[in-house]
């Protein structure tokens, strides 16, 4: 069921992003060679806790940290280790949660480890401008698939893929609502967006094939090529005009990151 929130939830919403805006960019500075991932998940539950907050990722459904960490081919849920070890020229994404006083709130960004190429460069740019490409349809009255559309044209275009096997999600007191928010299709099909509807929006991009496999870990997923892939998320509001980021405060008024 798709709930729509009234004004007090969507405050609560807005203050749980703003928190995980702040913990992904304090993680986002401790990213260098040599740093282990695991060594990044203790430092993101010992903030988000530090806040009053909940990490929203750990034990749901099994899951046994508190912010994924995917390295290079893998595309998500990637389980951060003591033995995994960033390295100079790997990329990394960081999908972190975390639960406010009930309410969700959910995003994720893809960095360079020290100096990357300029093809790995060029993923994490291209799925970070897909993002707002796609939210350009996040608006009343539009429908989920001229999301995914944006997302996969924008992609496409530069001779990227796009991820299809995962999507974006309705969210809320839930990590996981309906709607479903796909990052490919034709447009004009799917739920109608009304306001006061959050979703995320996440693209997840491979510089080769789209196709995926799940590790045994029964959680990491990696490209079937081996190929780089990139993810970008945030929580967005639908509202009567320009939809609302809400684990990106401010964004109108700074340069997109």
């Amino acid at each position: 069921m798709i709930t729509i929130k009234n004004a007090a939830q969507i405050a609560k919403m807005r203050e749980a992003g703003a928190m995980l805006h702040e913990v992904l960019s304090q993680i986002e500075k401790k990213i260098e060679p040599g740093i282990s991932t695991k060594e990044l998940d203790r430092f993101a539950e010992k903030l988000i806790r530090s806040y009053g907050a909940i990490p929203s990722f750990l034990n749901y459904e099994g899951y046994p940290a508190s912010i994924c960490t995917s390295v290079d081919s893998q595309v998500v849920h990637g389980i951060p280790s003591a033995s995994t070890v960033l390295r100079e020229g790997q990329i990394v994404s960081i999908d972190a949660g975390l639960i406010l006083d009930g309410w969700q709130s959910d995003s994720a960004l893809t960095v360079g480890v020290g100096a990357i190429s300029r093809e790995a460069q060029r993923l994490i740019d291209v799925t970070r401008e897909s993002f707002f490409a796609a939210l350009a349809f996040a608006r009343e009255g539009y429908r989920i698939s001229d999301i995914g559309h944006a997302v996969q044209q924008y992609v496409e275009q530069r001779g990227f893929s796009t991820v299809r096997a995962l999507c974006g999600h309705g969210i809320g007191r839930e990590m996981h609502e309906e709607p479903s928010v796909p990052n490919y299709g034709i447009p004009g099909h799917g739920v109608r967006l009304r306001r006061g509807m959050t979703i995320c929006i996440e693209p997840m991009i491979a510089a080769g094939d789209y196709h995926v496999r799940t590790l045994a870990d029964g959680w990491t997923v990696v490209t079937t090529d081996g190929s780089l892939c990139s993810h970008y998320e945030h929580t967005v509001l639908i509202t009567g005009d320009e939809p609302e980021l809400l684990s990106l405060p401010g964004y109108h008024k700074e340069e997109k990151r």
